[in-house]
């Protein structure tokens, strides 16, 4: 299973080892970021699952970011849990009136921050964490590694498996060669875009069998989709 990815923005470096600790220790990914700015171009190059931000951060503050996040269509059902050391009734407002799903006042407790991320994923992203994907006539069973189309099982490597594991959690989202290398191969692993091209080839010849609809959708100069129905 493609673990969720999970953004900190978090200027204190202890705490943000400590969320990185803990966050991993339940199976997630996690990328930490220290200045707001920072922040958001990465994700402007790629969305996460979830974000945690730190109200107060360098640059752009993470009330403004979230502001801006929220105007933007990429990101405006980003689930976003703020942290912060205001805990009085109208920043606690301020805070959820600008876009943010939940917020958790500084100190709070490693067990109930988790208990929250998974929560807010539960309800804002279902698919990241549920065992069988399914769009359209396609279902991927994450426990077992298998793959149907029309309740025929269709053979995929590996790489195929993930890569199509990925693009199901985003039905309709096309992806550019980058982010699928990002997100299926890993960011620390050097691989060519070209690559991408070769194992999409194998992945629409392994599930468009027969006389069946392509189910992938290239988008010229964009990159790759999965067709919603």
């Amino acid at each position: 299973m493609i673990a969720p990815r999970i953004m900190v923005v978090e200027d204190e470096e202890p705490l943000g080892v400590l969320l990185r600790y803990n966050l991993e220790a339940e199976g997630y990914q996690v990328e930490i970021v220290t200045r707001g700015d920072e922040a958001e171009l990465r994700l402007q190059e790629n969305v996460p699952d979830l974000l945690v931000l730190d109200w107060m951060v360098p640059a752009i503050s993470g009330i403004e970011l979230c502001r801006r996040l929220r105007m933007r269509e990429q990101t405006e059902r980003l689930p976003i849990i703020m942290l912060t050391a205001r805990g009085e009734e109208s920043d606690r407002v301020r805070g959820l009136s600008t876009g943010a799903d939940d917020y958790l006042v500084k100190p709070f407790s490693m067990p109930e921050l988790v208990a929250r991320v998974k929560a807010l994923l539960r309800r804002a992203k279902p698919e990241v964490l549920s065992s069988v994907l399914k769009v359209g006539d396609i279902v991927l069973d994450r426990e077992q590694h298998r793959v149907y189309r029309k309740k025929s099982e269709i053979r995929l490597g590996p790489t195929e498996f993930r890569l199509l594991e990925f693009m199901m959690q985003h039905p309709g989202r096309v992806f550019s060669r980058g982010q699928l290398l990002d997100n299926v191969w890993g960011e620390t692993i050097y691989i060519d875009e070209r690559t991408v091209d070769v194992h999409v080839g194998r992945l629409r010849k392994a599930v468009n069998t027969g006389r069946m609809p392509d189910v992938i959708r290239t988008v010229r100069g964009s990159g790759y989709a999965i067709r919603e129905e």
